[in-house]
């Protein structure tokens, strides 16, 4: 099966539906531009492949994540607006987390940007 995100016009992903590879055949070869079509022709809009298994395009693209043309990957929803990519496209917190499990249960409290123990 094949995985389409639809993109609205500024390249959020506003859904992602499976399609079955019989509908990205030309000649025997599976396409994408064809599952693209196929996905426009029911339901309008522009679709862009995703992979499941994260084969091609960084991320599996997920609702409210972003598309990049440019560089030709999905990237995952920003999770807090203090939050920064690094270089293997993964959002991470100003301050590093300091380990779920150990003393406790840590999460992020974007108001004071630091990371709260919440035993």
């Amino acid at each position: 099966m094949a995985h389409f995100a639809e993109l609205d016009e500024n390249n959020i992903v506003k859904r992602v539906i499976v399609v079955h590879n019989n509908e990205l055949l030309v000649d025997g070869v599976e396409t994408e531009s064809k599952g693209a079509q196929f996905c426009h022709d029911l339901f309008g809009g522009e679709w862009v492949q995703t992979s499941f298994n994260h084969n091609f395009r960084g991320h599996f693209a997920g609702v409210g994540g972003s598309y990049d043309p440019v560089r030709d990957i999905f990237i995952k929803p920003k999770p807090y607006p203090s939050w920064i990519l690094d270089e293997n496209d993964d959002w991470q917190p100003p301050t590093p987390n300091p380990m779920d499990g150990e003393n406790g249960y840590w999460v992020w409290n974007e108001e004071t940007t630091s990371w709260v123990n919440v035993d």
